[in-house]
């Protein structure tokens, strides 16, 4: 058996459709049957509500008079890119304004104009024979622009890597703050209510297929950027008018350490064709399952610490290691939950008419890394190898007859079978000779928590290292924590300095 969307759309249109929310629909189908589901329900509404950092608007600000081609473009001190025409100009979510830093960014221009504040609009221009001003500041309101159109390029993933941490420090990421081993899990997304994962072969969702986005009927432009389907990390361009939407689903953020961003609610109502889209929308949070990687490690190929259910990240608790680790949403399912309900009472209103894709996903798509053609530094190559140590038993007064031969500023502390497990400087021994020296050991001085980097780590990361700890040097330690070679500022300004001649 199967169902037309013209059948579908006719028993909206006579108040006669039967919608659920993908909350309920497993349930439904374990009691019916998937006959019977088939039969029975029309409409599966979906919905998620959490940070989609690609997300922005084109806005079309009219012209001037005397008119201006505008060549850079500021909405509140957030510049927005204009090189699109004269008087257009597209903002992104995450930019930054020149004066607030990440206080202040695209996602707040954007929530503000939906909310109805105004916005001080300041271009400049070099100046043209058919546009000649230079020049222009003006505040303006949403109902002032003649269009304000929202272009999201990657919304509504299917599924997102949760994350911890395995280092020593807290840090600071777009899947908000990861603290020191593994003390937390950070995840995304709506489980059984997102879009995605109820129709993951994309056999109702695709292009021209209408949505809710924003508080606002919007439609999907397509697959969005770096979706890969394959992989099962889909997701989907998307569009809408801002003058419809509410700030109930559009809401900007900051997220210490990483930068701005927009909260967007995104829904899509899925017509129940055929017995393809009952079995995906019977889909449960035990079945969408998502790995937990290592953000503590700076690589594009972080580690997969174990594989996780939803039910189980929703559950509030992950064992990792044999240790409960708590787990914490970065998305809202009260908010998804409300973003399914509001397109159930549209569809069974007939408010929004449903449409099966103009134009169908690759799923076969899978998203590759970034061409490199200019090689990247390791840490291996401009490192000192001859490193001068010494171990932990030793008394200060070795360790100063060490640093005054000038070869080092740093001496790694190594234990009985070498490996390292401390650092000691020459203000360390300074301070310990003052305070009678010839008492004490190294390991009475020593530094234990050692930041360290490995040969392959890119020297960017490590040069970040030395950056926010204001060290001026790195001990170089290979897997079984044995000091290979040293790192120091020096090191990073010679190769700077060549890198500069290039």
């Amino acid at each position: 058996m199967e169902k037309s969307i013209d059948e579908i759309n006719t028993r909206i249109r006579d108040g006669n459709a039967r919608v659920v929310t993908a909350e309920e629909m497993p349930d439904i189908v374990a009691e019916l049957g998937e006959e019977r589901a088939l039969r029975e329900v029309d409409v599966v509404t979906t919905g998620t509500f959490g940070a989609m950092c690609s997300s922005g608007a084109f806005l079309n600000f009219g012209h001037a008079d005397p008119p201006i081609r505008m060549e850079r473009v500021w909405l509140n001190d957030v510049e927005a890119y204009g090189g699109i025409a004269a008087v257009d100009a597209y903002i992104g979510a995450t930019q930054q304004s020149t004066t607030q830093g990440d206080r202040y960014g695209g996602a707040h221009v954007i929530e503000d104009l939906i909310a109805g504040r105004s916005v001080e609009l300041r271009a400049i221009s070099r100046g043209t024979d058919c546009y000649p001003r230079r020049t222009v500041t003006t505040s303006l309101l949403l109902e002032d622009l003649n269009d304000a159109v929202m272009l999201n390029p990657r919304n509504s993933f299917q599924r997102y890597n949760a994350a911890t941490n395995s280092t020593e420090r807290a840090i600071h990421t777009y899947m908000g703050m990861l603290l020191p081993h593994s003390g937390n899990i950070s995840y995304s997304g709506a489980g059984m209510l997102s879009p995605l994962a109820n129709d993951p072969g994309c056999h109702v969702i695709g292009s021209g297929v209408p949505i809710f986005l924003g508080g606002a009927q919007g439609m999907i432009v397509g697959q969005g950027t770096q979706s890969s389907p394959a992989s099962g990390f889909a997701n989907l361009m998307t569009t809408g008018d801002m003058g419809h939407m509410t700030t109930d689903y559009i809401r900007a953020a900051t997220f210490r350490g990483y930068g701005v961003t927009m909260y967007v609610g995104v829904g899509i109502p899925l017509p129940v064709t055929d017995l393809a889209v009952v079995r995906s929308t019977a889909v449960r949070d035990e079945e969408i399952m998502t790995d937990i990687v290592d953000y503590g490690i700076p690589e594009r190929d972080r580690p997969t610490v174990r594989q996780v259910s939803y039910a189980e990240l929703k559950s509030g608790r992950v064992e990792i290691n044999g240790e409960e680790v708590r787990t914490s949403s970065l998305s809202s399912y009260r908010k998804a939950r409300e973003v399914a309900e509001t397109l159930r009472s549209w569809v069974e209103k007939g408010s929004i008419e449903l449409a099966l894709p103009t134009r169908r996903f690759n799923t076969t798509k899978r998203t590759g890394p970034m061409r490199e053609t200019a090689h990247v530094p390791r840490v291996r190559e401009v490192m000192e190898t001859k490193v001068v140590c010494i171990t932990e038993e030793e008394p200060v007064t070795g360790a100063a007859a060490k640093l005054l031969k000038g070869e080092t500023n740093h001496l790694p502390v190594l234990a009985s079978d070498g490996r390292l497990v401390g650092i000691v400087t020459t203000y360390d021994v300074t301070k310990a000779v003052a305070r009678r020296g010839d008492r004490l050991t190294v390991k009475d001085i020593m530094t234990r928590k050692v930041v360290r980097t490995a040969p392959e780590e890119a020297v960017d990361i490590a040069a970040q290292k030395l950056e926010r700890h204001n060290i001026s040097a790195l001990p170089v330690v290979n897997p079984q924590n044995e000091v290979v070679g040293m790192l120091t500022a020096l090191n990073l300004g010679t190769l700077l300095g060549g890198r500069w001649k290039r």
